[in-house]
């Protein structure tokens, strides 16, 4: 199965999967900071509006890049239940590493946003970008915070998704390579650099 060089060429093969469709009034929402870079190739083909919802991942107690849920700035966290089966966890052990981690969702989406006010989502088609599903926890969370301002449309778009991880989601999802063995996002791309605060304001100036 075919890999991307970088995160750049798999917005663009995603813009051109989606450039497929008819959109209304399109609004194109990159989860930092990694699906900024995918999300900016699809803004420029669609002509679309670019802006950010910003998704922190709620990891384990002793393993934090284990995403037991997530969280965005102003709305209720979204867990895993089988994942808090599995590890005996309940959310109100969690509630201190999630209070934290929607403190440094605001942070961040206020970095980026800057003075502007939030994009207008109401009756817009919007479609969240990301540069790969793995568990789909943040992506979930992302998703449900679009979903209350009352989209006409709502869509997932990602270069790369494990088969699992799709069938969690009831919105609809657009991924370009669905491979029988995942391991992980990076492993789909030949470069696969930490994107910094810098590139992400860059792509949305």
């Amino acid at each position: 199965m075919k890999r991307f060089a970088n995160r750049r060429e798999a917005g663009r093969a995603l813009a051109a999967r989606l450039a497929a469709r008819t959109w209304h009034e399109p609004l194109i929402l990159g989860l930092p900071r990694g699906g900024v870079p995918v999300a900016k190739e699809v803004a420029d083909e669609l002509q679309a509006e670019l802006d950010v919802v910003v998704a922190r991942k709620i990891g384990a107690p002793g393993h934090p890049e284990y995403g037991v849920g997530a969280v965005t700035a102003d709305s209720e966290p979204i867990y895993d239940p089988r994942v808090l089966r599995a590890l005996n966890l309940t959310e109100e052990q969690l509630a201190p590493t999630c209070d934290r981690e929607r403190e440094e969702a605001a942070r961040r989406t206020n970095l980026y946003r800057k003075d502007k006010p939030p994009p207008d989502i109401q009756d817009r088609d919007v479609i969240v970008v990301d540069d790969g599903l793995a568990t789909g926890v943040t992506a979930k969370a992302a998703l449900h915070w679009v979903a209350k301002h009352q989209p006409k449309s709502l869509t997932l778009a990602v270069p790369v998704a494990a088969k699992d991880s799709i069938r969690i989601f009831t919105t609809p999802v657009v991924a370009i390579l669905v491979p029988r063995h995942f391991g992980a996002v990076s492993r789909w791309y030949d470069r696969f650099d930490q994107t910094t605060d810098a590139e992400v304001l860059s792509a949305l100036a």
